[in-house]
């Protein structure tokens, strides 16, 4: 039994997607995080930041977006939500599920923080570098991976989801046409009614 430690409207909510496309048996262990102005970390959460999301799977901690869904997707391949081990896409879904943490979700924070990238030093660059490398990938799509949806596209597509509206978001009707797709999966929809019944 997979544990996920969750908080609503965060990125935890993403991984209730994930579980459910797996078919994946879990539960929601509900826990605080702290806010801007600070604060002290749930005891509960075993995150070593008290961030989420983390789970517990029988007692092994994963924690971080790119290696929850890595664990996940080679635990339960009956849906073949990840390329496992020796087979084709491997090394494609390696790099975009790093590069969400690595690049997208840096340069994204960048972006809303109003700071320069670092040119030549920084290990991600700006949004306006990263979006094009995701479109062109995107550009064999219908996902991220092509012809196969998978955890990556969990990823970006709520991220993209969650700033549609936002000026940080660069306008693409490629994306527009993404994120719909992604927010047609059952799992998508099934996360968000366990959402609503948390809050």
């Amino acid at each position: 039994m997979i544990t996920l430690y969750y908080r609503p409207k965060t990125r935890a909510t993403r991984f209730i997607f994930l579980l459910e496309e797996l078919g994946a048996p879990y539960e929601l262990n509900l826990v605080t995080i702290r806010g801007r102005e600070g604060g002290a970390i749930d005891p509960a959460n075993p995150h070593p930041h008290g961030k989420v999301p983390a789970i517990s799977d029988d007692g092994e901690l994963v924690f971080e977006s790119p290696a929850i869904a890595l664990y996940l997707t080679d635990k339960y391949p009956k849906n073949k939500l990840g390329p496992l081990v020796g087979e084709r896409e491997r090394g494609a879904y390696l790099s975009w599920l790093s590069y969400y943490t690595g690049v997208l979700e840096p340069a994204f924070m960048s972006k809303f923080m109003n700071t320069e990238v670092p040119r030549g030093t920084a290990g991600w660059v700006p949004v306006d570098e990263a979006m094009p490398a995701v479109l062109k990938q995107l550009g064999a799509g219908p996902w991220m991976l092509g012809e196969r949806f998978s955890a990556v596209d969990v990823l970006y597509g709520t991220t993209f989801a969650m700033f549609a509206q936002s000026p940080m978001m660069p306008k693409s009707a490629a994306i527009d046409t993404y994120i719909q797709r992604v927010v047609a999966r059952p799992g998508f929809k099934l996360a968000q009614e366990r959402e609503q019944a948390t809050c």
